[in-house]
């Protein structure tokens, strides 16, 4: 099965900026990010397609930028402009489709897992 390693959470200021990497034992259809804070639901952040077609939750857009690396089999998601809303465990996560177009779907694997702590 497919294996996914996050990296690059941290703390930072409201403002600030974070770069999340993802690398995977090998390349899937669709992968992306999801985030979940305690006691609220698992939100999807944004999301890749093979050919890079990309979506992205609409409390993200315009801050945050999604892209990969299809010959190093490398996600990345480029968080600019943070606000302490976007708090969060964030997780990579490999699919074999999308929902509607934005999420990844038929997910074959999840990440353990990185956090951001957005401080105001």
């Amino acid at each position: 099965q497919v294996q996914l390693v996050e990296s690059g959470g941290g703390s930072v200021q409201a403002g600030g900026s974070l770069r999340l990497s993802c690398g995977a034992s090998y390349s899937t259809y669709c992968m992306g990010w999801f985030r979940q804070d305690p006691g609220k639901e698992l939100e999807g952040v944004a999301a890749i397609s093979r050919d890079k077609v990309t979506s992205y939750a609409d409390s993200v857009k315009g801050r945050f930028t999604i892209s990969r690396d299809n010959a190093k089999n490398t996600l990345y998601l480029q968080m600019n402009t943070l606000k302490p809303e976007d708090t969060a465990m964030y997780y990579c996560a490999a699919g074999a489709g999308r929902r509607g177009g934005g999420e990844c779907s038929n997910l074959v694997a999840w990440g353990q897992g990185t956090q951001v702590t957005v401080s105001s």
